[in-house]
Order: structure tokens, then C-alpha cells, then sequence
């Protein structure tokens, strides 16, 4: 069984060499250069260019890329499955269903489900772990396939930035969302819903967020002794481990993990953004 991710679920290199997941990278744009994201370039590349006012593109991954992987997952025989991207955040997901359409006209007898994660970053990491820890239990295409939709369905996310306006010019939020607050220490709280970024909350100062997250997650979520919470940050370890703890005081849950965002999330969001993601239910 083949398991196939993209680079937006912010897990590291390592992960996908040591837990043997295909990687496709979408790319990052910085002047006059291109990147494939965790490949070629780091996050800290994109948050030092955007410090010094250099505002990085991305593009999704290259249709030739997945024709490439999709042809050989056909040849082999073998089952793949691809967890994607959210739709609402790229059109990485719909150029994977596009591509496997077109193998599929050499090659009928592909067998490869493609799973739009309606998440990003390390909402949509959580479940590409899952489905290579699964495997790696030896559970069927089918249990992996019905575990990590379940969790799709009941992923919550919570996040703050330090300024929407740089989203609102990525088009990854509406202009009419964006709101700053720098001058007054305003920091905007957001959510996923369906897979789309929608603001919900305007705090002043860090501590208020922070702990306005946490009040968010009791009311949303479940089970905590039994979950692995999932911290991202935007070059800000310092801020990611203040959440930790208070997380760690409040809800007691089974293991917090925290990683940096990666190149292609970092580039919408900018440094000092802070992200969580849990589930709101975690029994099928």
C-alpha cells in the first residue's frame, strides 16, 4: 500500500523518508527563484524573506509530478491512497482527481482513493500520521480509508496571526475578513470550517489568545486523555510552548507536538502565527 501527502500537512522531511509516505511538494516562489517546499527549501527561508519585505508566491504541485507517481502506483499493482490538501485552500486536490482521471484511461485498473482533507497544515498532518501509523499496524486500505475520514470530519482547528491583511493578499481569506490591530496589540482569532479560514475573534494580547484557545478547546473537544494534540508555529517556538503548557495545565491530554509551519502555509501567514488542532470527537 501506498500512502501519498503533500507538503502543505507541515510534517517534516523525516517523517516522510522514515515513515515511507510519497511526497508532493508544492512550490514557493522568492524573487526570482523556485522552490519545492520541504525539498529545497525551508521554512525559515520564507519567514526571513517576508522580515525583509520579500513577499513569497506559491503554486500547487505539479500535475506532472502526480502523473508520474499515479503511472507507477498503476504499473506496480498496488493500492495508494492520497490525502490532499484542503479544496478550499488549493486546487492541488482537483488537479490529484484530474490526473488520476487521465491515468486512468491507460491504466483502468488504478486503484488509488484520493481524500480531500478539508485541513491544512498540521490539521491535515494529523491525519497522514494516522494513516501511516495504521499501516504500519497492518490495518486494510479500507480501515485507514474510514479511521482518517472519521477524523477529517471531527478535526478542530484554532489559530492567531500577527496580521490578516497578508492572508487577505494570498486570497486565502476575503478582504472584507482581513482586520489589524499592531498598534493596539489586537490579534485576530480564526477557525476551519469546511475547509475554508473564517475569523471568529478580536483579543488584545497574547496571554488573552492563548487562553481564549484553550476555553475554545474545552467547549470543542473530547476525550483528552486519549488525544495528541498538534501545536504549529510561525518561527515562534517560544509562543507554541506558552500554549503547550497552558494545554498541558488545563486539559491533561495524552502528548502535545509541536513543528514549525511549513514554506507554502508560511507564506499566507507570516511570522508569529500559532495553530492548534484536535478532534472533537475521537471514537468511531
Amino acid at each position: 500500500m501506498r500512502l501519498f501527502a503533500d507538503s502543505a500537512s507541515d510534517l517534516p522531511k523525516q517523517f516522510f523518508t522514515e515513515e515511507d509516505v510519497i511526497l508532493f511538494p508544492l512550490r514557493v516562489h522568492i524573487g526570482d527563484k523556485d522552490y519545492e517546499d520541504i525539498r529545497t527549501i525551508h521554512s525559515k527561508q520564507v519567514y526571513n524573506a517576508i522580515r525583509s519585505d520579500i513577499h513569497p508566491k506559491t503554486s500547487q504541485v505539479s500535475p506532472e509530478e502526480m502523473l508520474n507517481a499515479f503511472e507507477q502506483l498503476a504499473k506496480s499493482g498496488d493500492e495508494g491512497y492520497y490525502i490532499a490538501f484542503s479544496s478550499e485552500l488549493s486546487g492541488t486536490y482537483s488537479t490529484a482527481v484530474m490526473v488520476a482521471d487521465q491515468v486512468r484511461e491507460e491504466y483502468p485498473e488504478l486503484k488509488l482513493t484520493i481524500l480531500d482533507s478539508k485541513a491544512a497544515s498540521l490539521g491535515y498532518g494529523t491525519l497522514v500520521k494516522e494513516a501511516a501509523r495504521l499501516r504500519a499496524a497492518g490495518h486494510s486500505l479500507n480501515e485507514i480509508i474510514e479511521k482518517t475520514r472519521f477524523m477529517a470530519g471531527h478535526m478542530e482547528s484554532l489559530f492567531t496571526v500577527e496580521d490578516l491583511d497578508y492572508m487577505a493578499k494570498g486570497g486565502r481569506i476575503s478582504k472584507g475578513s482581513a482586520f489589524v490591530g499592531g498598534l493596539l496589540n489586537i490579534k485576530p482569532l480564526l477557525h476551519v470550517e469546511d475547509g475554508k479560514l473564517v475569523p471568529i475573534e478580536k483579543l488584545r494580547g497574547r496571554k488573552k489568545v492563548l487562553r481564549r484557545m484553550v476555553e475554545l478547546m474545552q467547549e470543542r473537544g473530547a476525550d483528552w486523555g486519549k488525544q495528541t494534540i498538534a501545536i504549529s508555529h510561525g518561527d515562534d517556538l517560544e509562543f507554541a510552548h506558552l500554549l503547550k503548557k497552558e494545554i498541558e495545565d488545563s486539559l491533561h491530554p495524552k502528548q502535545v507536538d509541536i513543528y514549525m509551519i511549513g514554506s507554502v502555509i508560511a507564506a499566507h501567514t507570516g511570522p508569529g502565527t500559532l495553530a492548534v488542532f484536535y478532534l472533537n470527537q475521537v471514537d468511531m
